[in-house]
């Protein structure tokens, strides 16, 4: 969905860069009992880039806090204004 809007529309991406699983398989069973996966496709962007092999890069880079999310309880703070920082960016940005 980030990639089909940022292709399509100019969304701007906040955040790190993602990969996400790219091909769609087939299982084909025989009557053996023994099958095999074959991949039948990859998706990619509309500008056809594979999001599992070079993956979304973001427009602005903002990485959480590695430290902080050691720690149980940041988890918890994801998403809440002025404790996530990629949301509070995406917010200065919606907000100019």
């Amino acid at each position: 969905m980030a990639g089909a809007l940022h292709d399509n529309r100019g969304i701007k991406l906040v955040g790190e860069k993602t990969f996400g699983k790219g091909s769609v398989q087939e299982l084909e069973k025989f009557k053996d009992g023994s099958s095999l996966k074959v991949t039948i496709a990859k998706w990619l962007t509309p500008n056809g880039i594979s999001i599992s092999d070079t993956g979304i890069e973001p427009d602005i880079k903002v990485e959480l806090p590695k430290e902080e999310i050691k720690k149980e309880e940041f988890e918890f703070e994801l998403g809440a204004p002025g404790k996530d920082p990629q949301l509070d960016k995406t917010i200065e940005l919606l907000t100019k």
